[in-house]
C-alpha cells in the first residue's frame, strides 16, 4: 500500500463515526482500498448514489454527514437561515439511520426539520417540500439501484429537484465540510402522518372517470406497498391483488435480479398474478415508488407497456380531459416524439427536455402556460405537477387505473387505445441498445470518434446528425420522408461505463402494414447502430 493511500485511510478512520469501518477496511484489498479511496461521490441525479461502504467513495454515515453540513450551509449562505427543511428515507439498509443522521445535522444548524415517521415514497418527499413551501428537502434513496446502493436524493423549495449550479456549490462545501465526527447533531422528533396522509388523498385525486376494475400491484419489495394501496382506496380502487412474495419492504430485493420493473423478468409474478386474478391492468412500483410501470392483457397473454407507450396514453388521455389552451406537456431527448403530435393535435404546446426530471420539471419555465404532464421512457410519470414536481408512481398508478377504467366503460381495451393513436399519429416504433465500454473515458472517446465522424444515412434514409453539446453530452441522428422517419439519440451513461442508444422509427398509413414496415426498419436501425458503435475502443 502507498503511503499516501495508507495516510489517507488512516485520517478517515479517526473520524469515521461508524464503528464497523475499521473491521470493514481491514479486510479490503489494496486494489479496493484504491478505488474507495480514489475520489468522492458527487452530485449525480439530484443527489449522491453508490454503493454502501466506508471510505469518501461510498455512501456511508460519514458522507451522509458531511453532505447534509455542507447543504445546509449553502442553504444559510442563500438566506433560508431557521426555515423548513423536510427529510425522508426508504426501507433500504441504512435508510433510517441516515435520514435520521441528515436531519440532526440541519437542526443543529438552525433549521426547522421535518422527519418522516417512517420510510415514505420518494414523491411524498417532494410532494410535502411544495405543500409546506419548504426550503429544501432530502430523500435518502438509490430509487431502483441494487441491493448493495444507497443515496442521497435533495428537492430545492417547490419540490424540485436541484439543477447546476447548486450541485456543484454544494460539492464544493463538501470539499471544506469539518471531519464527521465533529459535525454538530441535534436530536429530532419524526413527525406525525399529516403530510404523507394529505399526499396520498392528493394522489387518489387525480381520478378523472368512475366505474371499479380489477388490479394486480407490486410494489417490488420496496416502500410503495400498503401507501398504493391506500391510494387506491381513497380513487375507488378497492379490488387489488398482490404479489405478496414482493408486497413486504425487503432491502435485499429477494426475489429479483435487478428491482427495476423494467428489467422484464422482475414483472414475472406480477403478470402471472395479473394472468391467474383476471385483473384489467397490473402495476409495477419500483422499490422508491417514483416510478410506475403498467401492464395490460392482450391477444396473445399480459405484456408491460414501454414507458413510452404509458406516455402516450396518459399525455392524451390527459389532455382530453383538459383545457389544452395554455397548457404544457413534455418529454425528454430520448423519449418517443409521438406526445409531440397529441399535443399539437390538442392544441397544447409540446417541450423536450434534456433527460431527467429536474429539467422536466422545469419544463414550463419562462413560458405563458403551465405544465400538466411530464414523461420520460424510463417509466417516470409527472400526472399533477401542481402537486408534486418530479415523477410520482403511485398518483400515476391512480391514473393509469382511471384511464383503464374510463376506456373500459366504452367498450375500448389498452391495446385499441394504442391502435387508435397509431391511426391519428402514425405507428413509432422505440428500443434502446446498450454499448458497454472498459471505462468513461473510453465511453468519451468513442462519443468523440461519432461526432467526428456522424453517419449520414440510417435505415437508407439520409440523416442529420445534432450536437447536444454543451448542455448534454448527446448525439441526435434523425432523418426520413413525409410518410416515414428514423430517430437515433446516443449518449454515455451517467453512471455506468456504456453508451445509451435509443431508436425510433414512425410509419404513417394503414396501422398493421405501417407496424410491419416499423418493424423491419427498426431491425435494421438496431444493426446499423451496433455497427455504428463498434467504431471505438472495445
Amino acid at each position: 500500500m502507498t503511503s499516501d493511500l495508507s495516510a489517507a485511510v488512516r485520517e478517515w478512520l479517526a473520524h469515521d463515526p461508524d464503528p464497523n469501518a475499521a473491521n470493514e477496511l481491514a479486510g479490503c484489498t489494496e486494489e479496493e482500498l484504491a478505488d474507495r479511496f480514489s475520489a468522492t461521490l458527487t452530485f449525480g441525479t439530484a443527489g449522491l448514489r453508490g454503493p454502501m461502504r466506508a471510505g469518501p467513495n461510498g455512501m456511508n454515515l460519514a458522507v451522509v454527514l458531511r453532505a447534509t453540513w455542507a447543504l445546509g450551509t449553502v442553504l444559510t449562505r442563500r438566506g433560508h437561515t431557521g426555515a423548513q427543511v423536510i427529510v425522508g428515507f426508504d426501507a433500504r439498509h441504512h435508510s433510517a439511520d441516515f435520514g435520521r443522521a441528515a436531519a440532526e445535522v440541519l437542526a443543529a444548524q438552525g433549521f426547522t426539520v421535518t422527519l418522516m415517521f417512517a420510510a415514505v415514497p420518494t414523491p411524498a418527499v417532494a410532494f410535502a417540500v411544495r405543500h409546506t413551501a419548504a426550503a429544501a428537502g432530502v430523500q435518502i434513496t438509490a430509487s431502483h439501484n441494487p441491493a448493495s446502493d444507497n443515496g442521497y436524493k435533495v428537492y430545492l423549495s417547490g419540490g424540485l429537484q436541484i439543477i447546476p449550479p447548486l450541485d456543484a456549490e454544494i460539492e464544493e462545501a463538501i470539499a471544506v465540510a469539518p471531519p464527521a465526527d465533529e459535525i454538530p447533531r441535534r436530536g429530532v422528533i419524526p413527525s406525525g402522518t399529516d403530510l404523507v396522509r394529505r399526499y396520498l388523498e392528493r394522489a387518489s385525486s387525480v381520478r378523472r372517470a368512475s366505474g371499479s376494475l380489477r388490479v394486480a400491484l407490486t410494489p417490488m419489495h420496496g416502500v410503495g406497498g400498503d401507501y398504493a394501496l391506500d391510494a387506491f382506496a381513497l380513487a375507488g380502487f378497492s379490488d387489488v391483488a398482490v404479489v405478496e412474495s414482493q408486497f413486504a419492504p425487503d432491502p435485499d430485493f429477494p426475489t429479483v435480479a435487478f428491482p427495476n420493473p423494467e428489467e422484464p423478468s422482475a414483472t414475472d409474478a406480477l403478470l402471472a398474478l395479473a394472468a391467474d386474478v383476471d385483473a384489467d391492468v397490473a402495476v409495477a412500483l419500483d422499490p422508491d415508488a417514483d416510478r410506475c410501470a403498467i401492464g395490460v392483457p392482450t391477444r396473445d397473454g399480459w405484456r408491460m407497456l414501454s414507458g413510452d407507450e404509458t406516455g402516450w396514453l396518459l399525455g392524451d388521455y390527459l389532455l382530453s380531459q383538459s383545457d389544452a389552451a395554455g397548457t404544457v406537456v413534455a418529454s425528454t431527448v430520448v423519449s418517443s416524439r409521438m406526445l409531440a403530435g397529441i399535443a399539437a393535435a390538442y392544441g397544447a404546446r409540446h417541450v423536450e427536455t434534456l433527460t431527467g426530471f429536474k429539467w422536466l420539471a422545469r419544463a414550463d419555465e419562462g413560458l405563458d402556460a403551465t405544465l400538466l404532464y411530464a414523461y420520460e421512457e424510463a417509466i417516470g410519470h409527472c400526472v399533477d405537477p401542481e402537486a408534486v414536481r418530479d415523477k410520482d408512481g403511485i398518483s400515476a398508478a391512480v391514473l393509469a387505473c382511471d384511464m383503464v377504467a374510463a376506456l373500459r366503460a366504452r367498450g375500448v381495451s389498452v391495446t385499441e387505445a394504442l391502435d387508435d393513436l397509431a391511426r391519428r399519429h402514425g405507428v413509432h416504433m422505440t428500443s434502446a441498445i446498450t454499448r458497454r465500454v472498459e471505462s468513461a473515458s473510453a465511453a468519451a472517446e468513442l462519443m468523440g470518434q461519432l461526432r467526428a465522424r456522424p453517419p449520414r444515412q440510417l435505415a437508407s434514409y439520409p440523416v442529420d446528425t445534432t450536437d447536444l453539446s454543451p448542455r448534454t453530452d448527446a448525439l441526435v441522428c434523425a432523418g426520413g420522408d413525409a410518410e416515414t422517419s428514423v430517430r437515433v439519440v446516443i449518449r454515455p451513461s451517467g453512471t455506468e461505463a456504456k453508451l445509451k442508444c435509443y431508436l425510433e422509427v414512425r410509419c404513417d398509413g394503414d396501422v398493421p402494414a405501417a407496424r410491419r414496415k416499423a418493424a423491419r426498419l427498426q431491425d435494421r436501425l438496431a444493426a446499423e447502430v451496433r455497427e455504428l458503435t463498434q467504431r471505438g475502443p472495445n
